[in-house]
């Protein structure tokens, strides 16, 4: 096969590459403009690697034996039929994957109301974006990461990066922000913060008061734009009388950022000519995330930022189809489109196009979180597609031992991943050069992924999977098509007049190489690359302020624990790991998980840099190697999450949920550090 353009298989840039087998160079494409990061530039390796699955496996006697495809199919067939006949509908779950493609997104969760009949279905992405989903639906009406090209940011003359660390997370990104002054929101000296003409370092879990400081001095100074507010926005005087009680100084005894810094970022802000306020998982995964995230539209939209040609406010987008992934039905609360499931209006239209009454659809289920802490109780059988909770989820030996209490656990993989390994049954599907497929990257672009590659012998598509386990359960083979591109046909159909309108992009537009940024409502729509310029999406037009405050983390350090620990992400891996930690290159550079922490408190625990120390929460413990960095705070550690076993970073981290989103607080949670026992 000749080479192929396509997109980088990992973070929500989806950076154009073109790949010739398996040997990747990158492409002019906009978002990287002929960049790559070391993931992208190495992802070609894991198309030949020794880890592919290529058969079914079967648990037999203990041990996952190869079978073929239908004693697979119809062993998962035969139990999921048992669990409902036995528990109900709701007895079975399915979790998906912000990695996976539109159609397979859409079609996972057609599959779950329909064929199961079950409410209980979740994502991945429930980890990454959900609390910036639910501050923008609350803000502007509708979510999308990026309202803007990513090129837009090339005119800017500020930018403020919340829990933000693109140069590690993202790297082609960076080139976007080459013209303009940086201040970087961030409790560590990243790669990032160190680019920043301002970086200001908050104590873990006070970012929303950080936010309500900076903000305070807006208005305080005199930068507040009145008309901005008066013409375009709701609730500006119900939440000043919160952020009136939150001056600088205050906020600086809270935070440990100094007033004058404080006013800095405000200045700065206030007499830029074109400025962005961005937000990341740092600021977003809280048990208070979705408030924090308001917090940080309230300031851009006191400056107003939002809706404005050259100026707004976004959120960087993790993980592939962290867009997409979340439109199109594999929310517990979710229909395609992004529709809720609940509005009987959204039920009628997504029943009619799928052929069964509105009746039949089931209600919101539960979030990833409260799923997977369900799991052996009233669920009995679970189907992971694309996903690694073992690894990924908080508070991860719980959700271990609750997998094992299924009484049926069927994971779709292209590698033996570490939740894999635990499965009744695995089915080996292709990887992102294997079939054809749309993604949404973080700017609301759709794209279309074309297949580059043959899959190995013996690997079927999901959507192939989905098709014949439904046809065993009872369904008309022709309401579960396996074709991507029939898929996607009835995904237009199903968006159609949507939050998330789809119904105007065809693959023949996008193989034509049409910039098509969602919503497109008709195929003569030239999509819709910059939101709110008219107005936002609620019915009135105008954007709300959010009226928050700041509460702090949910678990505090004490005697026993007295540090607080965070999690992230290294430039040479991705997510749970699953992928880069088989690619030679990448696991060479960064082979073990670690924690850095500051030479003076790793002195305090009788550690100093190379050993291995174990960090301790109140949930579990792992062991890491110190890496001694003058740059951190003295209350803090950081552990890289992508690493499996005892050396997961997850065994410590709190499953405390935000009340809107269900985010889970990976992001401050309180520690103690020791040596490790030889």
């Amino acid at each position: 096969m000749p080479h192929v353009d396509t997109h980088c298989p990992y973070c929500a840039l989806q950076c154009g590459m073109r790949l010739d087998e398996t040997r990747v160079t990158p492409r002019n494409f906009p978002v990287n403009a002929g960049g790559l990061c070391q993931k992208g530039w190495t992802a070609g390796a894991l198309l030949k690697s020794g880890a592919r699955l290529t058969s079914p496996l079967l648990r037999r006697d203990g041990e996952l034996q190869p079978v073929s495809w239908g004693e697979a199919l119809d062993f998962v067939a035969d139990q999921l039929l048992a669990s409902r006949r036995e528990h109900g509908a709701d007895s079975v779950a399915v979790f998906g994957g912000g990695g996976l493609t539109n159609e397979k997104a859409y079609l996972l969760g057609k599959f779950a109301r329909v064929a199961l009949g079950t409410s209980q279905i979740d994502y991945n992405g429930r980890f990454c974006m959900s609390s910036a989903a639910a501050a923008g639906m609350r803000a502007f009406g509708v979510d999308r990461g990026l309202p803007f090209p990513v090129t837009d940011l090339a005119g800017a003359d500020v930018v403020l990066l919340a829990g933000a660390n693109p140069a590690e997370t993202m790297p082609p990104f960076m080139q976007h922000l080459d013209s303009a002054e940086l201040i970087v929101i961030d409790p560590r000296r990243t790669p990032t913060a160190e680019r920043a003409a301002l970086h200001l370092a908050p104590a873990p879990g006070t970012d929303l008061a950080l936010a309500l400081g900076i903000l305070h001095a807006v208005v305080a100074e005199g930068h507040l734009d009145k008309s901005y507010v008066d013409l375009r926005t709701a609730g500006f005087d119900e939440m000043w009388r919160i952020a009136a009680t939150w001056w600088p100084e205050r906020v600086e005894r809270v935070t440990g950022v100094s007033a004058a810094d404080q006013r800095q970022a405000a200045e700065m802000l206030a007499r830029a000519g074109n400025a962005y306020v961005l937000t990341g998982r740092g600021t977003e995964q809280h048990a208070s995330g979705t408030a924090t995230v308001g917090g940080w539209i309230n300031l851009a939209l006191a400056l107003g930022l939002p809706g404005r040609a050259g100026s707004g406010f976004g959120c960087l987008t993790g993980q592939g189809n962290g867009q997409g992934g979340r439109e199109h039905g594999q929310k517990a609360d979710q229909l395609p489109g992004y529709r809720k499931i609940d509005d009987p209006a959204a039920r009628a239209h997504v029943a009619e196009v799928w052929g069964v009454p509105a009746e039949s659809l089931p209600g919101p289920g539960r979030s990833a979180v409260e799923l997977l802490d369900e799991l052996g109780e009233s669920i009995k059988a679970l189907l992971v597609f694309g996903s690694n909770p073992v690894v990924s989820a908080p508070r991860s030996s719980r959700v271990q031992e609750r997998l094992a209490g299924l009484d049926l656990l069927v994971v779709a993989d292209f590698v033996l991943s570490e939740t894999a390994e635990l499965a009744d049954v695995v089915f080996p599907v292709p990887q992102w050069a294997e079939e054809e497929g749309t993604l949404t990257n973080l700017e609301g672009r759709v794209l279309l992924r074309q297949r580059s590659i043959d899959p190995p012998d013996g690997v079927r598509s999901d959507l192939s999977l989905l098709r014949d386990l439904a046809v065993r359960i009872g369904q008309p083979v022709e309401r579960f098509p396996d074709d991507a591109a029939e898929v996607f046909e009835e995904l237009r159909a199903a968006s159609k007049g949507g939050a998330a309108d789809y119904s105007g992009v065809t693959y023949q537009r996008l193989r034509s190489g049409e910039a098509l940024h969602w919503p497109v409502p008709d195929e003569a729509h030239p999509g819709t690359p910059r939101m709110f310029l008219d107005g936002f999406a609620h019915p009135d037009g105008r954007a709300r302020f959010a009226d928050v405050d700041h509460s702090g983390p949910a678990e505090l350090p004490d005697e026993v624990f007295p540090l607080q620990a965070t999690t992230g992400r290294v430039l040479q891996h991705y997510q749970s790991g699953a992928q880069t930690r088989r690619i030679a290159e990448l696991t060479a550079v960064v082979p073990e998980v670690f924690v850095e922490v500051h030479p003076d408190t790793a002195a305090r625990s009788g550690l100093a840099d190379g050993d291995r120390a174990v960090v301790r929460s109140r949930r579990g413990e792992t062991v890491a190697q110190v890496r001694c960095v003058p740059s951190m705070r003295a209350d803090l550690v950081f552990m890289p999450f992508h690493f499996p076993g005892a050396a997961r970073a997850n065994l410590v981290t709190n499953p405390a949920l935000d009340p809107v989103s269900r985010m889970p607080e990976f992001k401050v949670c309180a520690v103690s550090l020791a040596r490790a026992e030889a």
